[in-house]
């Protein structure tokens, strides 16, 4: 587990804390700058608001026995080369977003619930994945892409220490968007690796 100011970052534990965090980033704001892939998203609005009113410590009781158990089915550990973390905020127990660190690549990505945004709390997302990964998955460097117009993610990105680095303008997206692209790498020599972590 990992604590900013602001926010509780841990491996999710059970399907909820993937859902939730999916949810976080399903709306139409989020989706301009993330393009996932239909997939990967909450598509009723609804069942996005529900997730986002959750507590991460919420007594799943008052759901179906059906919704209740997908909800807290235990997640294996497996990797899909990367690990994310889940956010939540520490004021109020709720479901903020999530983070996650490529193995290979050491590309890293984040995403707020709309209640979430633009109050500097990408900065602190931003910095748990730097420690992710440096001092968790042993990554020497970890990098970010961003479109050259999202100013939001690329101050985030600068002021939890990244800095410009080279790589390719166009990016395509999950979804099949290309965009234009940017990027920004911290590093950091001496790093660490968590037994067990992969």
């Amino acid at each position: 587990m990992l604590r900013s100011e602001r926010l509780l970052l841990y491996t999710p534990l059970i399907a909820l804390d993937v859902m939730a965090p999916a949810a976080a980033g399903s709306d139409a704001e989020a989706q301009h700058w993330l393009g996932s892939r239909a997939d990967e998203l909450v598509q009723h609005e609804d069942t996005r608001e529900l997730f986002l009113s959750m507590r991460a410590d919420d007594d799943l009781s008052r759901f179906e026995a059906r919704d209740r158990f997908k909800m807290m089915r235990k997640l294996e550990k497996h990797s899909d080369g990367f690990v994310q973390l889940t956010a939540v905020h520490a004021a109020d127990g709720r479901y903020a977003g999530a983070t996650s660190v490529g193995l290979e690549s050491g590309e890293i990505g984040g995403w707020l619930a709309p209640g979430y945004r633009r109050q500097g709390l990408g900065v602190e997302l931003f910095r748990a994945a730097v420690q992710l990964g440096h001092r968790h998955l042993g990554l020497k460097v970890v990098r970010a892409g961003a479109e050259p117009t999202n100013g939001a993610s690329r101050g985030a990105l600068t002021a939890a220490g990244f800095t410009p680095a080279s790589g390719p303008t166009r990016f395509t997206l999950g979804d099949g968007r290309e965009v234009d692209a940017c990027w920004y790498q911290h590093r950091q020599e001496a790093t660490s690796r968590c037994r067990g972590g992969s």
